[in-house]
């Protein structure tokens, strides 16, 4: 059962568990208008993005600068409008209620479902909430649009919800223990958007280094060549630890790889040590090479840091050294 998340005291391990997936706190507001948007272009057919973009530009002038509301035309448009509706209002029973009256226009809504996930305190209830935001998520979108997006879903607004289900499933599922299922969901994930917009890499490289086996050292690998060129502090202090894993101990390349992680954030030892506090609250905006990202890192990657022997020792001896 995930715990609390609880400030750790200076000079202990920092780090906390992550707090129950909030799949919902992405900008909302921000997709609604390009919901509206994908609907008035989806009506037309256009020969060139320059012709797009004209279109746009004449309904802007026409409306003062905006977009026309558009009418919902299906009970999941409806129900999709007061989640909209939900993510802007502060009360959480408000919130709920919102949720509770797109279910009850169509039981496809899967950001209803994610939403009442989100406020629901109870694990059990969570992760029936979430199970059910899956498929209604498959429902909505169908199958034809899985295998026509193949590998890009995320850039189809109709299939967000869907990905955001997924996602907050597949964390809950490693909260709760269930490392296979969750692997399995981070990895169909990948499969659907390449591109990974939602950053699930960075989470499934942390979990792959919590289950310290060769199979999962192998999907680590593989992960990590995919994304070569990724700055993220994640991907540094992956490469470093996963060196430290594969020989139980500091060789000369997995201390190379820390030094070069350190460079990539120096913030991350002083969390990861205790010596400095953790914040209540994830940071809301992340920079690379910065404190918040620091954070963030930690906040996840604390497990996998601690339940690998010897490896919080060798990170102290090299900053020292």
């Amino acid at each position: 059962m995930p715990k609390t998340p609880v400030l750790p005291k200076r000079r202990k391990r920092a780090g906390r568990q992550p707090g129950p997936p909030k799949p919902m706190s992405g900008n909302l507001s921000a997709e609604a208008a390009i919901a509206d948007l994908s609907k008035l272009l989806d009506a037309r057919e256009f020969d060139t993005i320059d012709d797009a973009n004209a279109f746009i530009q004449r309904v802007l002038a026409s409306h003062d600068g905006r977009l026309p509301e558009p009418a919902p035309k299906t009970p999941l448009d409806r129900a999709q409008e007061l989640i909209y509706q939900a993510h802007e209002a502060t009360p959480p029973k408000r919130r709920a209620a919102l949720a509770h009256q797109a279910l009850e226009i169509t039981p496809d809504c899967a950001d209803a479902y994610l939403l009442l996930a989100e406020l629901d305190p109870s694990p059990t209830r969570k992760f029936e909430f979430l199970e059910q935001a899956v498929a209604a998520g498959e429902r909505a979108v169908g199958p034809e649009a899985f295998e026509r997006w193949h590998g890009h879903c995320w850039g189809r607004i109709e299939m967000r919800p869907y990905m955001r289900a997924l996602g907050g499933l597949a964390e809950l599922c490693w909260m709760l223990g269930n490392r296979p299922r969750a692997r399995a969901l981070y990895a169909r994930m990948m499969e659907l958007n390449q591109s990974d917009n939602q950053g699930i890499r960075y989470m499934l490289a942390t979990c792959l280094l919590e289950e310290r086996t060769a199979e999962a050292h192998a999907a680590l690998k593989k992960l990590l060549s995919d994304y070569p060129n990724d700055a993220a502090a994640t991907w540094a202090y992956s490469r470093a630890l996963l060196a430290f894993q594969e020989h139980d101990g500091p060789t000369p390349n997995a201390t190379r790889a820390l030094r070069k992680a350190l460079k990539a954030n120096k913030h991350v030892p002083g969390i990861l040590l205790g010596d400095q506090p953790m914040p209540l609250a994830l940071p809301r905006f992340i920079g690379f090479g910065d404190e918040s990202e620091a954070i963030e890192y930690v906040t996840f990657a604390v497990r996998a840091w601690t339940q690998t022997p010897g490896s919080i020792a060798w990170l102290r001896d090299t900053i020292r050294g």
